[in-house]
């Protein structure tokens, strides 16, 4: 059956998904009136870490491994093979991802915070910002890359690869580009912690996600672990998103509230970034010839970031009271609203992406 012959079925959102940009205010508010209503228990919060001058905060980081683990166990690395075929859809957003985004927000964030905005900010802050934007830049999407896909009626088992080869790659290259243009941006970044934090928050939930996978996968087969071991942690995720963005707020209450100015300067590289590299990738996706139902999600998955992995990477290079940790908050604030408008603008844009190609359906 040809593209143009499927039926293009739309999704109904579950409740939670549908109202994402509600929910982050709501988390907003709670954690902004925790910080200032309770700031004792907020700091003995933010005072826990694991191991003394880590600066890893104990409560985000059980946190973040009740989102991260859940998602690393719907990684299928075996399923990349099948990809070879027709791998252009992946190709343009790793180039993306790795070739574009990081530099052109180190490049945003170099003109904003040290030159246009620069007689708001002073230098050592606008440095601080600067780093906490390249963190942001330089962790590519992961724990929502699937709610961008299931928005936009994305393939799943393509959007499955482009994750799976994207936290490879992260790995490998996220510390060396966060130490470079970190280094560019005249910010020192202790190799040894940004390293730790790689492994903490990427190398030991995919590895215990792929052990949990195969291991249930062999015991109770792959029906009973996607349609009832996987539900499990639907709630679990939710919860603990909602948790994370209370106390990331929370935390930042005081920054947030004092240095709302800050907040609107930080989020204007941000949204023109989002923007910027959904656009290219959507239009080399199009040039291309890649079908809609990977473009969409591929586009979303070159602009979005992984923001769990760049506030933990942020606190704990800079402390969670820093400009970095401040810019990566923003980068949560704006990113699920201006994401889910560029998810709309995806969706609208399906006639005018097929038409060109219509005669000849897209095969790659």
């Amino acid at each position: 059956m040809n593209q143009s012959d499927t039926p293009i079925v739309k999704r109904k959102l579950a409740f939670f998904e549908r109202y994402l940009t509600v929910w982050v205010l709501v988390c907003l508010v709670v954690g902004v009136a925790l910080g200032k209503l309770l700031p004792d228990l907020t700091r003995r919060l933010s005072g826990l870490e694991f191991g003394r001058g880590s600066q890893v905060n104990v409560p985000i980081g059980i946190l973040l491994w009740l989102m991260i683990y859940p998602m690393m166990l719907k990684v299928d690395f075996s399923a990349i093979g099948g990809i070879a075929k027709r791998p252009k859809g992946l190709l343009v957003t790793l180039f993306v991802n790795w070739l574009v985004k990081p530099f052109s927000m180190a490049l945003l964030a170099w003109v904003f915070m040290q030159h246009i905005f620069a007689h708001w900010i002073d230098a050592e802050m606008a440095r601080n910002y600067t780093a906490g934007l390249i963190i942001l830049a330089a962790a590519p999407c992961t724990a929502m890359v699937f709610v961008w896909s299931h928005l936009t009626d994305g393939d799943p088992v393509y959007t499955l690869v482009q994750v799976a080869v994207n936290d490879l790659i992260m790995l490998v290259a996220f510390a060396p580009i966060v130490m470079l243009l970190c280094g560019v941006a005249q910010v020192v970044v202790p190799p040894k912690v940004l390293i730790t934090s790689v492994v903490v928050f990427i190398v030991i939930p995919l590895t215990a996600g792929w052990l949990t996978r195969t291991t249930l996968l062999k015991s109770h087969g792959k029906e009973w672990f996607e349609q009832k071991f996987l539900p499990k942690f639907h709630p679990v995720m939710i919860n603990a998103l909602l948790l994370t963005l209370v106390l990331i707020f929370a935390f930042q209450a005081e920054n947030l509230v004092s240095k709302w100015f800050a907040v609107l300067l930080l989020a204007a590289p941000i949204i023109i970034q989002v923007y910027f590299n959904s656009s290219l990738a959507y239009l080399l996706m199009r040039w291309l010839k890649v079908p809609q139902n990977v473009a969409a999600p591929g586009a979303l998955i070159g602009a979005s970031n992984f923001f769990e992995l760049a506030v933990a990477v942020a606190i704990t290079l800079f402390g969670p009271g820093s400009g970095a940790a401040l810019a990566c908050v923003v980068g949560v604030l704006v990113e699920v609203p201006v994401m889910l408008s560029v998810c709309k603008i995806c969706n609208a844009s399906g006639k005018w992406y097929q038409t060109p190609f219509s005669e000849t359906p897209a095969t790659n």
